[in-house]
């Protein structure tokens, strides 16, 4: 078996990020790493955040700092990974991708103690940068310029210290002076040498400072203190001109300032209200703003409020800080302000945000001065109350699934398509998200119509206008003309003829307008003059093609008239072409710039089959063949375009010039058309859309050219980020559309469904799954679904939490007088809950329907009940009712194993539960599975594990059997007939069979390395498929030899007991890179491939999808291998024969990334087979010439592999 990994959503949780001007000056954007994905986004002119480049790194990006020379104008972006080497990238416009231009080598892969790529940061002036890591070493690399103005890097500098724990690395402004390094650092020398653990308490973390020494040339300890032993954060302080320099070490419940020979200033972070004072309050974030007169820091607390930080001082003397709260957002692991007014807030889980300033002064300081005696001491202690946004606006929301915790597939809503229901986020931000593969669209303006409209068109009065003055829709026998302003309004002096139906409507030349009709052609000048054309003999006009200057006509006796515009801006026209057969579809290219016709006409027609002929329209060989293709049905549209298929070409790309065909049958095709020549390319590529015919509109995408395909659902055919994209719209049917341009829609649609015309915009183009989502009140944990109903049953639980509001509103009458005090209350998903303590838990069971994302039931567990493992279960005494069963424990705690457990039972009438009985069981539930009629119980127990069946009783669960050879903590368990797959926290999977005969459950296999699962998927009799904690994906299979009939043998499991009788082979081994929580064998499209999907705690959605043949399997293996090495290289300029062998920008080496635990097996990754569309076209055609294919071929065995499973 051999499987095709490929990540369907790229993650959305953010590990850190880099501000600066990476693609040009002046572009205020901002680099995210996601861990093994590098992202640059940059917000757009109406303040949503938007994704430039987007890159896969093959390692994992653990720091980030941007860094710009002196005098350039713009960032270097500097990657601290996994690599065990220092990259050094820039951002390629042309290529709109991230390119290595340094990468030195100073140690180990992989993320180790000692080997630094943790923290990592730059002098403010560009001239150096030191990388750390958690241990020990500190690197230092001094950046120059050579003669040719190169970026050149010295060799590294070591400031290491032997038994040192690096906590927080930051560079100290100190102009252009000696540049000067700061960091906070634990000696633990006398810990390790202490038996007694005594020594730890005593050991004070101390603030180094260290000074590369430029002329010299080395880096040394130039002054050191001791500071707080929960400082956890340096803060550099703006210095030269622009402030005193220095550094703000932040610290449990205060913020001190820190500069050698200067004295510590001190100030206590103020509370909120109500919050315990033996309650730490830690710093989490930090972003500065500088200006030309005064700058300040905004910092967050592990709350989620901000406070706004300035310093008073005098010179180089800071004599006191200023701390404000400011505002509260989410908790985030970043901070970005931005120069053009805006806070990017990357969540630490959930959804990030965009927010723009209203007012950067910050308001009236509502601090409330408290006076706290401790000790013996008075203190002043601040609080504030937190308040609704006053100082922030929140412009842009961009959705985050991290993490997603469990997941189910299946098509609930009747879409033969499945939805994916995902359980993401934590605490009061928690969701339950529905993802649909295709493009999310908003609605503008929904209008019904007098009857249904068979078309309908845009047009702007000018070539120099930006936007569309009429909206043109026609009927079966009258046309009508909405004017486009403020409001949509009809409008009867156009010029355009309203008692027949239209064909098609469009400019022609500069200023005119062009209204085609079955009897004629209609052209409107800008002086209102009117021209009219009508068909010889009384003919019909049936099918339209025209461009800015040139029309083609065919009448329905499959004639074909062109015309063009002349010298003298009249219609004139030019050839009456002897095509035979029936005519079925016509198009003109667009004309390109500085061009006075487009080279060509393509037609669709029938001669004993459809065939679609290309037409030469130039004067030497004017309506000349040039090439023809045969189609597999009737053409009921053509459309021919100018797409770029690499970079944009706004951004100086170069674009292909396509045939689409829009069949009868559904299928869209895709034929490359010679620009020169005229021939069409001998591959071509097809796509089923839907069950109607393929109708095709030219319209923009960000101002670039593309096709919008509606059959049965809506496509989108268009360039993004450098690649092609043929991508669904999540929106019901639609008949007809074009393109729409207005002051309040700059780009859009204008659609055709029923009897209502619809003004459409896509939200977000380049995703891959469209979003939306319910709030859930806790942490969710697992779902069950109950198929009869069509519901969710979703149990959720948080430790050290209080009660949520909506639970408590559910669970009582609300009279008006607390309705108020609700709706004055803080949500709880912004301004969070105060924590309960340790030990507390609170948890709710929710039923929930996921089609109109509503909650139907919701049920709070007892005090400090948490709910860990849902199922739904029938049994054969009580037959024809459903059950769902759900695992508890009270009072958990988190170090130990036992606990008082309980399973609880439901009934399910409707979509409702009620319960049954409870029943106590010794341990704590972690696992439950419906097993023949009985369900099986996964029990932690104080030492290992048990299995446990269950039947129903009358008033608790009955005990059948059980199997203690577990020697930790069952998490899995799936069932397939007769054989049951236990999977251990730390001990893989364990195959058993349950013998009927001997009411017993009887172990007969076991794996033979031990893994730390997280989830299970059962593929067949013999086969699971299984992640780890770290990464791993692999499928276990039991050898041809082995049987299930073994005798009764409860020894042990794994490497803590005896072993069992047969041992599993590993088929697959597959490093993702993210921890994997959950797997599911599903069909994602119809007619599609059954793949293994997983999803992951940042968020990432991918799939494992095995191979058909061996030729592919040969042909992806070849290919691969071509990209591992220098070809596949992210260089800025590759030196001839001597580039990296490193297709990653982060130096990691592809194959031992994934193979970071155990060696990669029988798994391509498709990730990296996709990089192939990004290199350039001689290195594309020096791969392909390797695998005896071209380009194009290779292009299209990449989008074949993608669409079978979307």
């Amino acid at each position: 078996m051999h499987m095709y990994a490929l990540t369907l959503q790229r993650s959305t949780a953010i590990v850190c990020t880099a501000y600066g001007n990476f693609s040009a000056p002046k572009m205020h954007e901002v680099v995210v790493s996601h861990g093994k994905v590098l992202e640059l986004l940059r917000p757009d002119a109406s303040g949503k955040m938007q994704s430039i480049c987007s890159m896969e790194a093959f390692g994992i990006v653990r720091s980030l700092v941007a860094f710009r020379l002196p005098g350039a104008s713009t960032d270097y972006l500097v990657l601290g990974s996994d690599s065990g080497r220092i990259s050094v990238v820039e951002f390629n416009k042309e290529r709109n991708q991230f390119e290595r231009v340094h990468m030195e080598t100073f140690g180990k892969s992989g993320c180790r103690r000692i080997v630094p790529g943790q923290h990592i940061a730059a002098d403010p002036k560009g001239r150096a940068v030191m990388v750390g890591a958690v241990e020990k070493q500190k690197l230092v690399y001094i950046f120059n310029r050579d003669a040719t103005s190169k970026l050149t890097i010295s060799s590294p500098l070591e400031a290491h210290k032997n038994s040192t724990i690096n906590f927080c690395i930051v560079g100290v402004d100190v102009g252009f002076e000696n540049p000067i390094f700061a960091c906070i650092e634990l000696d633990y020398t006398d810990a390790d040498s202490d038996p007694t653990g005594e020594a730890i308490t005593e050991s004070n973390k101390v603030l180094t400072f260290y000074e590369l020494d430029l002329g010299l040339n080395h880096v040394v300890r130039k002054w050191s203190e001791p500071i707080d032993p929960a400082s956890n954060m340096l803060i550099p302080v703006p210095g030269d001109t622009d402030g005193p320099s220095g550094v703000l070490v932040c610290a449990e419940n205060k913020i001190a300032y820190k500069k050698p020979d200067h004295e510590d200033v001190v100030t206590l972070i103020p509370r909120r209200e109500g919050m315990p004072l033996d309650q730490p309050l830690l710093i989490t974030s930090y972003s500065q703003l500088k200006q030309k007169d005064f700058f300040f820091i905004l910092l967050q607390s592990e709350h989620g409020d901000l406070y706004r930080v300035t310093l008073d001082y005098e010179g180089e003397e800071v004599n006191d800080i200023k701390i404000e709260y400011y505002d509260t957002v989410p908790v985030a692991t970043s901070l970005v302000i931005l120069k053009t007014g805006f806070l990017f807030v990357a969540s630490e889980f959930g959804n990030h945000a965009l927010y723009q300033f209203l007012n950067i002064k910050g308001g009236e300081d509502e601090t409330i001065n408290v006076e706290v005696e401790i000790e013996g001491e008075t203190i002043i202690i601040p609080h504030f109350k937190p308040h609704s946004l006053k100082n922030l606006l929140l412009v842009d929301d961009i959705d985050s699934l991290s993490p997603i915790i469990d997941s189910k597939i299946v098509d609930l809503a009747g879409e033969e398509t499945p939805q994916i229901y995902a359980l993401c986020g934590r605490g009061r931000r928690s969701t339950l998200r529905t993802l649909r593969h295709g493009l999310a669209v908003a609605e503008m303006a929904v209008s019904e119509l007098p009857s249904n409209p068979s078309a309908v068109w845009t047009v702007r009065s000018s070539d120099k206008e930006e936007h569309d003055k009429y909206i043109v829709v026609s009927f079966l026998n009258a046309t009508i003309v909405l004017s486009i302003g403020e409001t949509v309004e009809e409008v009867t002096d156009s010029g355009f003829l309203a008692t027949t139906s239209t064909l098609s409507v469009s400019l022609l030349g500069d200023d005119s307008l062009l209204q085609i009709h079955p009897n004629g052609i209609r052209r409107i000048r800008s002086d209102r003059r009117i021209n009219e054309f009508t068909p010889p003999n009384k003919g019909v006009i049936s099918k339209v093609a025209v461009n800015q200057r040139q029309v083609a006509i065919a009448l329905t006796d499959n004639s074909i008239i062109y015309f063009e515009l002349d010298a003298a801006n009249q219609l004139e026209e030019r050839a009456k072409p002897e095509i035979g057969g029936e005519v079925a579809a016509l198009d003109l290219a667009s004309i390109g710039v500085g061009r006075s016709r487009s080279k060509f006409m393509v037609v669709g027609t029938f001669e004993s089959t459809w065939i679609v002929r290309v037409l030469s329209l130039e004067p030497g060989n004017f309506m000349q063949v040039l090439s023809r293709q045969a189609l597999p049905d009737r053409p009921e549209s053509l459309c021919l375009i100018e797409i770029a298929t690499g970079t944009s070409a706004n951004d100086g790309g170069a674009t292909t010039l396509f045939l689409f065909a829009g069949l009868a049958n559904g299928v869209l095709m895709r034929i490359g058309v010679d620009p020169v020549s005229g021939q069409l390319a001998p591959d071509f590529r097809t796509r089923f859309l839907g069950a109607k015919p393929v109708k095709l509109f030219k319209v923009l995408v960000q101002g670039q050219p593309a096709v919008l395909a509606l059959s049965s659902r809506s496509w989108l055919c268009y360039n993004y980020q450098g690649r092609y994209h043929i991508t669904p719209m999540s929106y019901e049917t639609l008949e007809y559309a074009a393109t729409f341009a207005s002051e309040q829609c700059p780009e859009g649609f204008v659609s055709v469904a029923g009897n209502t015309l619809r003004i459409l915009t896509v939200e977000r183009f380049g995703e891959i799954f469209n979003q939306q989502s319910l709030k859930l009140a806790y942490t969710p944990r697992k779902a069950a679904l109950i198929k009869n109903a069509n519901c969710f049953v979703v149990i959720e639980t948080d430790h050290n939490s209080e009660v949520a509001d909506s639970v408590v509103k559910a669970g009582m009458e609300v009279e008006g007088q607390e309705e108020e005090e609700e709706e004055e209350a803080m949500p709880e998903a912004v301004y969070g809950v105060h924590r309960a303590g340790e030990g507390k838990w609170a948890s709710c069971i929710r039923v929930v329907d996921p089609v109109e994302r509503e909650t139907v039931q919701l049920i709070p567990l007892d005090e400090d009940e948490a709910a860990l493992c849902v199922c739904t279960c029938t049994f054969p005494s009580r037959p024809g009712e459903t059950f769902v069963l759900v695992g508890t424990v009270t009072k958990m705690d988190l170090q130990k194993r036992d606990g008082s457990g309980q399973i609880r039972v439901y009934k399910v009438t409707g979509n409702q539960l009620s319960l049954e009985h409870k029943t106590p069981v010794e341990g704590m539930p972690r696992a439950l599975q419906y097993f023949q009629g009985r369900v099986l119980v996964g029990i932690s127990l104080t030492q290992g594990a048990s299995l446990r069946m269950y039947d129903l009783g009358k008033k608790k669960l009955l005990r059948k059997c059980e199997n203690r050879a577990f020697p930790n903590m069952i998490v899995s368990i799936t069932v397939n007939g007769d054989r049951i797959y236990v999977g251990d926290v730390a001990e893989s999977v364990v195959f058993l069979k349950y013998n009927k005969t001997t009411n017993s459950l009887i172990v007969f296999a076991d794996d033979t390395t031990p893994r730390w699962v997280t989830s299970m998927c059962n593929l067949d009799y013999d086969s699971v498929a299984v992640s780890d904690k770290f990464g791993n994906i692999f499928v276990c299979r039991l050898p041809a030899e082995s049987k299930d009939d073994v005798n009764d043998s409860s020894e042990g499991v794994g490497s803590g007991g005896a072993s069992a009788v047969f041992k599993t082979e590993e088929c697959i081994q597959y490093h993702v890179g993210e921890t994997v929580c959950g797997l599911q064998k599903v069909t994602l499209t119809p007619g599609g491939a059954e793949s293994i999907v997983y999803w992951t705690l940042y968020g990432g959605i991918g799939a494992l999808q095995p191979f058909v043949s061996r030729e592919d399997v040969d042909f992806f293996t070849h290919l691969e291998m071509h990209l591992r090495g220098s070809s596949g290289a992210r260089e800025a300029k590759p030196k001839e024969g001597n580039g990296y062998d490193h297709p990653s920008i982060c130096g990691r080496d592809q194959l031992s990334f994934r193979s970071y635990y155990h060696p990669v097996k029988d798994v391509i990754d498709g990730d990296l087979c996709e990089t192939f569309i990004c290199l350039d076209p001689s290195t594309q055609k020096k791969i392909a010439e390797e695998l005896d294919r071209t380009p194009g071929e290779v292009a299209k065995k990449l989008e074949d592999m993608r669409n079978r499973l979307l």
